[in-house]
């Protein structure tokens, strides 16, 4: 079983499903898409071609869709072959979408049952985002809190991990942090709220975090977890939290919710703990750096992937360091800070020039108002474009 934090078809998690398909698809790969989560987004056709080319072109393999967006709009034939490829499929992937219209559409169908069968019998679950947050006993409803404004609660999830000692609740995004200046960690609940969810779960459960961009993959037979990526895995119980990063423990670790959490650490403090001393005012440099090659890998991504939401996620990572920057030229030597600044803000204009080109006005807008929001004036003028540090 792989449980992956985002990133799922990027190019960070290929080895991971290489490896994966390769152990699942001896002798035979039978491979399998659900689009159950996502079956209500007018562009779910998309999302299933996005996903077959990149199993295709990157991990070397095909994959097809099983399709079941809708259990009302589904005929019993429909179902029962629905159910029949995933029963003789070795690899089932799910990812991005609505973890509650998911789990609203499986329950009671027969899909836990299947899903066991390949925990149980050699075959492969690979759950990111969405349907990774169904595999735990208590599922998220995340957009329900985020965007409708529901209060904090949980809805019953598959607990496929359930069955095989681990009760938990799966929280994917663990180390989000697009908002910025509000916490969006947790799968953009932030610690307030987290702390509100965790107090409604029994004494036997606990918070299983993965990070983005991050696969905790779990052996059944050998009995252990390994953690590949970018990130780490946490457990969490009662506010204390344990964390492996590029590592294999024993699955035991978390089969017993007090143990897990054992060696406690505090490392995830607040919303910049990701990202702790790399930005001290003396280190600017360092932030441009990191920030250029940041452009350079979402230019990569895109003409990778294709995906506008790997776009938005790492433009948001972007705005974040470009304002953090915007404060420490503010906070630092004004003589010294456009020469710093000079290169990141190249690499803005430089997007926001395309956009304009592409007619795309809002988001040139946007990227005007993030240099704005910097102290970075920005003049249009007959010949090109023109900046200036604003009070500088």
């Amino acid at each position: 079983m792989a449980i992956f934090g985002s990133g799922e078809i990027s190019p960070t998690m290929t080895s991971v499903h290489k490896q994966l398909v390769a152990r699942a698809g001896h002798p035979r790969l039978n491979a399998i898409f659900l689009d159950t989560p996502f079956g209500f987004q007018p562009n779910a056709d998309e999302l299933v071609a996005r996903t077959v080319t990149y199993f295709r072109q990157h991990v070397g393999c095909e994959i097809s869709a099983a399709s079941f967006r809708h259990r009302e709009h589904a005929t019993p034939l429909e179902t029962e072959r629905f159910l029949a490829r995933l029963r003789e499929a070795n690899y089932v992937f799910a990812g991005p979408g609505s973890p509650t219209y998911a789990l609203r559409h499986w329950r009671n169908t027969g899909v836990l049952d299947r899903l066991a069968e390949k925990v149980d019998h050699g075959g492969c679950v690979a759950f990111a985002s969405a349907a990774a947050i169904g595999l735990g006993a208590y599922a998220l409803p995340v957009y329900e809190i985020y965007k409708v404004g529901d209060d904090p609660s949980w809805t019953a999830g598959l607990d496929l991990l359930g069955q095989i000692g681990v009760r938990c609740a799966v929280i994917p995004h663990y180390n989000n942090h697009e908002g910025g200046t509000h916490d969006t960690r947790f799968c953009y609940m932030g610690e307030e709220r987290l702390r509100r969810l965790e107090a409604m779960l029994p004494d036997d459960v606990l918070i299983l975090g993965i990070d983005e961009y991050t696969a905790c993959i779990i052996d059944v037979e050998a009995q252990t977890v390994s953690v590949r990526g970018r990130g780490g895995v946490t457990v969490r119980r009662h506010g204390s939290e344990r964390g492996w990063t590029g590592t294999t423990f024993p699955l035991a670790e978390l089969h017993h919710p007090s143990s897990a959490v054992s060696a406690t650490t505090s490392s995830r403090s607040g919303p910049a703990a990701a990202a702790p001393d790399d930005f001290d005012r003396f280190n600017v440099d360092g932030l441009v750096a990191a920030i250029l090659e940041m452009e350079s890998v979402l230019q990569e991504r895109i003409a990778d992937v294709g995906g506008t939401a790997e776009r938005d996620r790492v433009r948001a990572e972007m705005r974040r360091l470009v304002v953090r920057l915007g404060d420490l030229a503010r906070d630092g030597g004004r003589e010294e800070a456009r020469e710093y600044v000079a290169p990141l803000v190249a690499v803005l204009l430089s997007m926001r020039g395309e956009a304009r080109r592409e007619q795309r006005f809002r988001e040139a807008d946007r990227l005007r108002a993030i240099l704005a929001d910097c102290g970075v004036e920005v003049q249009d003028t007959p010949a090109g474009t023109e900046w200036s540090l604003v009070n500088a």
